[in-house]
């Protein structure tokens, strides 16, 4: 079975100076409470008030069903529709494959900055970019790490998710699909037989409750599963490590705009050489590593 026995610890606001020593610099995800309700949001925000304030709101929309969007860095959208039909949808207690990805709300809709703007303990020179992510029962977003390397603080504003977190070492076995940041991995029903790099590794699985603020450090994978209609807001603060942050512009420069053009021309062969690609990538992994595990940056219980 997959190996999720590591303890995310559970905080409350711990102040700047704790969060940057214990969390941020160290590299180890945490779960903070109270820092929706220090701002106007925490008592505010429902899914009847964003219905009722901004209902009216035309949103875009990625459906899960879109095969390409497994392969590739896909950041078009596939459906448009109002907030208020959206939200008609998450309500219902059914599977559904529409989520509202990495949208900027807060540019559509400039008050929302007001009701949550960037906590205190996070403040940074990426703070004015706060991004909103919604989806209904069983909606997945499949397993990747942040392109920009970038730390980040998800907040769940309503509605509950299921996060699994891996740390970048365990990237080696993750099949990561060239030029990308994804994998296909499918976590929640992982299937050892196909993906037998899955052993190799170890990690931790939280369920924010709303109003917690997940800490996910600077290239974590994160694996994300709605387990009903829900909201989090992601605040995002810039990798302390120079060499990181050129890594996180050259993917967005370069690998990620190669990686559209190769999927354009080419389609199905390009695909297919990624898959290739990605388990020749573990199996090798695999074959200098049989009998190490990787061992999560977080902390144990005690």
């Amino acid at each position: 079975h997959l190996d999720l026995s590591t303890t995310v610890e559970t905080i409350y606001n711990p102040g700047r100076k704790r969060f940057i020593r214990d969390f941020e610099k160290p590299g180890i995800p945490v779960v903070i409470k109270g820092l929706l309700d220090e701002q106007p949001a925490g008592e505010k925000w429902t899914m009847d008030w964003f219905r009722r304030e901004l209902g009216h709101l035309n949103i875009s929309l990625f459906d899960n069903r879109v095969e390409n969007h497994n392969w590739s860095h896909t950041t078009s959208p596939d459906v448009n529709m109002s907030f208020e039909e959206y939200f008609d949808i998450i309500c219902r207690d059914e599977y559904t494959p529409l989520r509202m990805f990495a949208a900027n709300l807060f540019k559509i809709h400039p008050p929302l900055k007001k009701d949550f703007a960037c906590p205190e303990i996070f403040r940074n020179p990426l703070g004015f970019l706060s991004l909103m992510f919604l989806g209904g029962y069983g909606t997945k977003v499949r397993g990747h790490f942040d392109i920009d390397r970038s730390g980040v603080l998800l907040t769940q504003v309503f509605g509950q998710k299921k996060v699994t977190l891996f740390p970048p070492e365990a990237s080696p076995f993750l099949y990561r699909i060239p030029f990308n940041m994804h994998t296909t991995v499918e976590i929640d029903d992982p299937e050892f037989d196909i993906y037998p790099g899955l052993a190799y590794i170890s990690g931790s699985q939280v369920i924010p409750e709303p109003g917690d603020s997940l800490y996910i450090p600077p290239g974590f994978w994160h694996f994300i599963t709605y387990l009903n209609g829900g909201m989090g807001v992601a605040h995002r603060k810039m990798n302390r490590n120079p060499l990181m942050v050129a890594r996180g512009v050259w993917a967005i420069l370069f690998e990620i705009p190669f990686d559209k053009v190769m999927n354009r021309f080419f389609g199905n062969k390009c695909y297919r050489y990624k898959d290739r690609t990605s388990f020749k990538r573990v199996n090798k992994a695999i074959s200098s590593q049989k009998s190490r595990k990787i061992s999560p940056a977080v902390k144990k219980p005690g």
